[in-house]
């Protein structure tokens, strides 16, 4: 079998956080969390295609840089040098997820290409090998390549898988502003005390399957910090509460807002209301996954 006429392709999953809190700072600047991440039906495609040699990355529906700053790039040049390929590859991405919204587009990607070559050069990488490529990328790498529900320790590459949530409607906005999560998180260094999210109570409900318990402990101990940065983010929590919302939360650093609902007229009502209020133009109804 000639691999230089291999082509694959991969979904790269968005996440969002049911919850997130932060309990510690390393000397180093990283900061100690405790979340549970959660898959959604929002995902970028990236084809992946061998060639004779180099790295190279096309995209379309989005703007990002496709040199060696991309984490795309990082991650297949991280894979192949562990590999020991000594070809190139090709990569078009096909963009979706938001970008800089909360929702480890970028991380999900670079798992994505790491689990893309892995099988385009039939390598033969673990996932946990994998996983252990993708923190040398970024924090959230080691959960996209697993993927599901989860909790994530340490700087979220201590992963416990869970019990599948159950089943529900999701409406995802994204506001039209930035959020830098350096920002985020020194304005939360410079505080005091924050209130901690129920993480323990979130998992049990989980595990329980039960959805209220779930809508019930939604919490983000960033989100205040944002949404005193950028109060249309509370705007559009409050909105989808009085559309039907059984929770709502700010996803990551944001400024991406989640809402849960019973069922997609609900979703769907919601999803236009914000639509005609202008409080955001990237809109999504979708599931866990």
């Amino acid at each position: 079998m000639n691999p230089y006429k291999e082509t694959l392709i991969r979904r790269a999953y968005a996440k969002i956080n049911l919850g997130l809190d932060v309990t510690g700072r390393l000397e180093n600047g990283y900061h100690l969390v405790r979340m549970i991440m959660q898959t959604v039906g929002i995902y970028d495609v990236l084809t992946f295609t061998a060639a004779q040699s180099g790295i190279r990355i096309s995209m379309e529906g989005g703007e990002l840089p496709t040199g060696e700053d991309n984490l795309i790039y990082r991650a297949a040049g991280l894979l192949m040098e562990a590999g020991g390929v000594k070809g190139g590859v090709d990569i078009h991405l096909e963009k979706h997820i938001p970008i800089a919204a909360g929702m480890a587009g970028g991380s999900s990607d670079a798992a994505a290409t790491l689990l893309g070559l892995n099988e385009l050069f039939a390598l033969g990488f673990s996932r946990e090998q994998l996983r252990q490529l993708g923190v040398r990328i970024g924090a959230d790498v080691p959960y996209c390549i697993m993927g599901g529900t989860a909790l994530a320790e340490g700087i979220g590459e201590i992963l416990t898988p869970l019990k599948p949530a159950p089943q529900c409607v999701l409406l995802v906005a994204k506001p039209d502003i930035q959020v830098s999560t350096k920002y985020v998180y020194e304005r939360l260094d410079a505080r005091k005390d924050w209130r901690h999210p129920d993480i323990e109570g979130m998992r049990s409900a989980i595990e329980r399957g039960d959805l209220s318990g779930i809508a019930d402990r939604l919490g983000n101990v960033l989100e205040t910090v944002t949404i005193e940065a950028c109060p249309v983010i509370q705007r559009i929590k409050r909105e989808m509460i009085a559309c039907g919302a059984m929770g709502s939360l700010m996803s990551g650093s944001g400024p991406t807002v989640f809402g849960i609902y019973d069922s997609q007229e609900q979703a769907g009502t919601a999803r236009d209301s914000l639509k005609e209020r202008g409080l955001a133009r990237e809109l999504f109804v979708t599931e866990f996954v």
